[in-house]
């Protein structure tokens, strides 16, 4: 650390603790930070590291006591406050808690990751944007991304989440350019760390992990502080082995505006007291004669006026705009600054025209060469595509969908993962956000249930940043019972869950033309994905179709398909669902029109309104179970938009509240047959 570099970690701490004292001791106690984190104690190792990450494309998740990174990495103290107070000029405009911060392209150009509320949900996509920078350099041959790291900020607590360890495993198996920065401060809010790991001391519980260096010491002495910092950045940044860095910190503040530290004693607080970084840095920079006395005292004036100068620009700040609350769920045009195909450039080649015309149809195959085929075809065409798993590798899946795709575009595109959904999911995160496109399977729909954390975050990534971030992918999962076998793990359908999580899109197409038609226009979107593959679907006779040649053909999302068509009744599905409504429209004497989703976000409200109000009776059918399922929300659309055109109640048909069984007699009682749809169906029509 040069002397420059000593007076810049020295102005960074002290403004983040004055910034802390304001809150604690004015804004909250007036109302206008309702919800006020402190950093105090933590700001040395913090503002080191700011100074230390030095590669344009470094990046860094943080924490809620993460400030002083993230105003040494460039955030404005404007920017600081006008978070907490909820400003349209904070970091999220007003969207998000102060504390969860964010920064696109801070000093140097690092980039600082949203930051997660969740504990422990800031380290797979750390090592996801750490396995991006191996990937750009190495894959894509982008030498500005060589000798790129991630560095993960924690507390003590979060190593205690699966996330700390999902991201540990994935880091030290692939040896890749991560530091994960422990700020030890004893306390998981009134929890001492006891509870956290055995012994207290995570470092010393890993020291025989292997392929990590360990390193542990103070995060309060500067001179301790500084050696660690650089010994770890370099240690990841030659890619020798990641790094865990732990370093221990006082927690001179509750662990919220609202914590008193009660179960602390008189002792234990004024021990923490003595431990505080601000008057060993002070000295320390008298001692290496950095600066004299009367010029640290000046800087500390100096910071005293630019911090109060920025905090009454931030009062003066206006208010969001109520108009823009629900802007940013999804992509309007507007690109982000990291993350998402079309903020890094993705050629005119590959961003296809949608109306691109087909050649002639190749012969029919079923859903899951479909899927491959795509696959294969985006890997070819757009370097930024990795497809990964569990199993999708050698093996090539455990459906089938990825066989032969290693071969053919190699271990770094096409790659199995350790048995960790939230490693996977996390992971891909990270990727999407340093610009690649990330395609991870989840074998079956229960599988996702470890990994929902990740997903619900990353879903309303682009909303809580304000549009600066974005994090793509297209998650492909199987769901639903199989034709040969059911059971409550294999067999879930659940698509009404992720209906619920915001900012994802959602398919479940019912054939192989659909199928790549849909994932090739999810591959090229600018929003997470969800590609639902429905089992029995994947290699039957049902789900065959022609596959179109043109390698631009794609479907929009939103756009139902009449598969039949009729005057007398209204059936929406999808899925498998499909041909159970096709024969059962049969045998209840045909002339029903038979309506096929494909995609449940967003789905069709014009098409279904528009054959509703032809046939005046409506039956929805799906295979998730019955309550709160996704059916219900278009029967409740249906009863509002179309009632005066209704000749009969509308109609509900699905699995009941209950799993999937095993025995087939038990799965064919409750998942809906062609039997019970055609008799649903012909008491409707008698209405």
């Amino acid at each position: 650390m040069t002397k420059t570099q000593w007076l810049n970690i020295a102005r960074t701490a002290m403004t983040s603790r004055l910034m802390d004292i304001i809150e604690e001791t004015e804004l909250a106690p007036a109302g206008k930070v309702t919800y006020q984190f402190s950093a105090r104690g933590h700001e040395l190792p913090q503002a080191q590291m700011a100074e230390a990450l030095t590669h344009p494309h470094d990046g860094a998740t943080v924490y809620y006591r993460s400030r002083p990174f993230v105003l040494g990495a460039g955030m404005t103290v404007r920017e600081g406050f006008a978070g907490p107070l909820g400003r349209a000029t904070g970091r999220s405009g007003g969207r998000d808690i102060g504390v969860v911060h964010h920064l696109p392209k801070g000093k140097h150009g690092i980039a600082v990751l949203p930051a997660s509320g969740d504990v422990g949900a800031q380290f797979t996509p750390a090592v996801g944007w750490a396995q991006a920078a191996v990937y750009r350099a190495e894959v894509m041959k982008e030498k500005a991304w060589e000798g790129a790291i991630a560095v993960a900020f924690s507390g003590e607590g979060a190593t205690a989440t699966s996330g700390f360890w999902a991201a540990l495993v994935i880091a030290t198996t692939q040896n890749l350019p991560m530091v994960f920065c422990v700020e030890d401060n004893g306390y998981g809010i009134s929890v001492p760390s006891v509870y956290q790991t055995p012994g207290r001391n995570i470092a010393a519980n890993l020291k025989s992990f292997a392929n990590l260096s360990v390193l542990d010491g103070s995060g309060t002495n500067p001179a301790e502080t500084a050696q660690l910092v650089e010994e770890a950045i370099t240690s990841a940044r030659k890619r020798i082995k990641p790094v865990l860095l732990r370093l221990t910190v006082p927690r001179l503040c509750g662990h919220s505006g609202a914590d008193n530290q009660a179960y602390k004693s008189a002792e234990e607080r004024k021990y923490e007291e003595s431990r505080d970084p601000l008057p060993a840095l002070r000295e320390f920079l008298l001692k290496k004669k950095y600066c004299s006395k009367s010029e640290l005292e000046a800087l500390e004036q100096e910071v005293e006026r630019d911090v109060r100068a920025e905090l009454a620009l931030a009062l003066a700040d206006a208010e969001p705009n109520p108009a823009d609350a629900t802007r940013y769920v999804f992509f309007d045009g507007k690109a982000p600054l990291r993350g998402g195909m079309m903020a890094e450039g993705v050629s005119q080649t590959v961003q296809a025209n949608t109306d691109a015309k087909e050649s002639t149809p190749e012969p029919r195959v079923n859903l899951l060469e479909a899927v491959k085929r795509v696959l294969d075809d985006e890997l070819r065409l757009n370097p930024r595509v990795a497809v990964f798993g569990e199993d999708v590798g050698v093996k090539g899946g455990v459906h089938g969908a990825t066989v032969d795709l290693q071969r053919k575009h190699g271990v770094q595109r096409v790659f199995d993962t350790s048995l960790s959904e939230e490693g996977i999911i996390g992971r891909a995160v990270g990727m999407a956000l340093a610009g690649l496109v990330p395609v991870p399977e989840i074998q079956f729909r229960k599988y996702a249930d470890p990994a929902t954390e990740q997903l619900n975050d990353c879903g309303t990534i682009r909303w809580r940043t304000n549009g600066d971030f974005a994090a793509p992918m297209v998650v492909r999962i199987p769901v639903g019972c199989g034709k040969r076998t059911g059971d409550p793990w294999h067999s879930v359908s659940g698509e009404a869950v992720f209906a619920h999580a915001v900012g994802w899109r959602i398919a479940m197409p019912s054939n192989a033309r659909d199928a790549a038609g849909l994932l090739r226009e999810a591959l090229r979107g600018n929003d997470p994905t969800f590609f639902l593959e429905h089992r029995a679907l994947l290699d039957t006779a049902q789900g065959r179709a022609a596959y179109p040649a043109s390698s631009d053909y794609r479907i929009p999302f939103g756009v139902a398909a009449q598969v039949a068509s009729g005057s007398r009744a209204t059936i929406v599905t999808w899925g498998e669902m499909v041909y159970r409504a096709l024969e059962a429209a049969q045998q209840a004497g045909g002339d029903v029109e038979v309506l096929d989703l494909r995609t449940i976000s967003p789905w069709d409200k014009d098409a279904v309104a528009a054959s509703v109000r032809k046939t005046g009776r409506c039956l929805v059918l799906h295979e998730d179970t019955h309550t709160a399922g996704f059916g219900g929300e278009i029967a409740a659309f249906v009863a509002q938009e179309c009632f005066r055109h209704l000749d009969a109640p509308v109609e509900r048909l699905s699995t009941p509240d209950c799993p999937v069984p095993y025995n087939p007699i038990l799965t064919d009682a409750v998942v809906p047959s062609v039997e019970s749809v055609t008799a649903r169906l012909k008491a409707l029509l008698a209405f």
